[in-house]
């Protein structure tokens, strides 16, 4: 039997200093690295004299089924995703390509665990590690400051896999529900509508003020970081490269950082420290009636 391993890696935003040292661990074990080429691109830096499959946008499928073959060669294969590989990324259909071919991890007496290993016909087993990594969301919310202190939605505008009425009704109740959303994927020169729908979507729950941070390709030699407001959100330049901020109700953008207050101010005097009358530490907030 031979024995092959998958590792499903999140490389982070892009810059190598980003990547955690499980990616660089798992980059390095493999001797395959499988990946879209833009990220491909983004860890070429590592992956020197290794075999390399790489394929365009909306390829994924044939991606995933590469890194099965391989691994079923009894080949240690890294599948790259930017961010995080379980987030808009590789990871859930690798694990969907491996369970149509029969894979089914050993019983282990765990309900859980980082390497899961099964068995794929005829005759190979396969082991899997999500390698999890930095998200856009994250990254674009250092950038900003803090921006994401408070609950928050992400929501991807592309309709590719998603029909548009699930998006939106998706946007409308996390626009309504008053978290702080990330969008991803906002705009292409196909889907130039989408965002302007969302838009109209959020302006009617929020203020027009409220603070929006556009940032693209962070930590990468393009990054461009722009904050402006939701009234103003679809005049700036905007791609698949982009992934936007939109801040709740409570969130302030001030000298250039964006912040979504936890709600500290409801239960103390900030300045000194001091618990606000009627509140103690430690138990659930009491609202003024």
């Amino acid at each position: 039997m031979t024995n092959g391993k998958i590792f499903l890696v999140g490389v982070g935003p892009g810059a190598i200093e980003h990547f955690t040292t499980r990616a660089r661990e798992a980059i390095e074990e493999s001797g395959v690295i499988v990946g879209y080429s833009t990220y491909i691109e983004l860890v070429s830096s590592q992956i020197a004299g290794k075999e390399i499959i790489s394929t365009g946008m909306t390829e994924e499928i044939d991606r995933a089924k590469a890194s099965v073959e391989k691994a079923s060669q009894g080949q240690t294969v890294s599948v790259v995703s930017s961010g995080d590989s379980g987030i808009y990324g590789m990871a859930g259909l690798v694990y969907e390509v491996l369970f149509e071919r029969g894979w089914k991890p050993a019983e282990d007496g765990q309900a859980g665990g980082a390497i899961k290993t099964g068995v794929i016909a005829p005759d190979a087993e396969i082991s899997v590690e999500v390698v999890p990594g930095v998200t856009a969301m994250t990254a674009i919310g250092a950038l900003l400051g803090a921006p994401i202190m408070h609950d928050f939605a992400s929501i991807s505008m592309s309709d590719l896999l998603t029909p548009w009425p699930v998006i939106e009704k998706r946007m409308e109740a996390a626009a309504a529900a008053d978290f702080v959303i990330g969008i991803y994927n906002p705009q292409s020169k196909r889907r130039n509508w989408q965002l302007k729908k969302a838009r109209e979507i959020l302006l009617k729950y929020r203020k027009p003020e409220t603070p929006v941070g556009i940032i693209k390709s962070a930590y990468r030699s393009a990054q461009n970081i722009v904050l402006t407001t939701l009234a103003d959100m679809c005049t700036h330049e905007i791609g698949m490269l982009t992934t936007i901020l939109v801040g709740n109700s409570h969130t302030f953008a001030r000298d250039g950082v964006m912040v979504t207050p936890r709600g500290y101010e409801n239960k103390y005097v900030l300045e000194t420290g001091e618990v606000l009358e009627g509140q103690k530490p430690g138990i659930s907030l009491r609202l003024n009636s």
